[in-house]
């Protein structure tokens, strides 16, 4: 099964994502990852990413669409894939459903996560990520602290706040994006009958890990 996760920074995307992939053995692909990887080695591609990234604007497609197309290319993706942070705009969309065709493969599920606003800017300012690029795991200094302060629960490598992810400013530009090229992608997929949109926020009670596991009892068809 191929799916995307779709929501804006800080709705739960990647660990929702992160958890789907640990029980199907689906790779969780994310371009943010792989920017980051690359702007800490300083590859050209990584310096390009940043100078859009820094200022809290998308990365263009001569850069991103090639990565994802070539990401998709690896053996480990046959049997399902989940896009975390791919496609952020239609044009994207239109593109991988191109790429996709050319496998005989379709995309047969978008999961829609949504949060309030001001809860999703308060669990940006409060996240913390594993500095070590093959854990890759993501904390919440609030709602789910390492069990030891600064260290990552699972690799014991330091956890590290983004650059992006510690200016209130910054945050809410990269939401007003969302809204205006992004959000669109929802009637995109709605068209095609294959939209879930899930709330993850306190105001329910309900998080990621609830969201992912109904979400895997539905695949499984528990």
């Amino acid at each position: 099964m191929n799916i995307i996760m779709m929501g804006a920074q800080g709705t739960g995307k990647g660990t929702v994502a992160g958890i789907i992939s640990e029980q199907t053995g689906w790779p969780q692909i994310s371009t943010g990852d792989i920017f980051r990887k690359n702007i800490e080695e300083g590859t050209k591609l990584g310096i390009e990413a940043n100078n859009y990234i820094s200022k809290g604007e998308l990365v263009p497609d001569t850069i991103t669409v090639p990565m994802v197309a070539n990401r998709l290319n690896e053996g480990d993706t046959e049997e399902g894939f989940i896009l975390d942070g791919f496609p952020r705009t239609i044009e994207q969309a239109k593109k991988l459903d191109e790429i996709l065709e050319q496998k005989n493969k379709k995309i047969d599920m978008v999961i829609n996560l949504t949060t309030p606003r001001e809860e999703t800017i308060e669990r940006i300012l409060t996240r913390r990520v594993c500095s070590n690029q093959e854990c890759k795991a993501t904390y919440n200094l609030v709602m789910h602290p390492p069990k030891v302060e600064g260290i990552c629960d699972k690799c014991g490598a330091p956890l590290v706040q983004r650059k992006d992810d510690s200016s209130r400013e910054a945050i809410n530009k990269r939401l007003e994006i969302y809204d205006s090229q992004t959000s669109p992608l929802v009637e995109y997929y709605s068209n095609k009958g294959i939209v879930r949109t899930e709330e993850v926020s306190t105001r329910i009670n309900r998080l990621g890990l609830d969201v992912a596991t109904d979400i895997i009892k539905g695949i499984k068809g528990e």
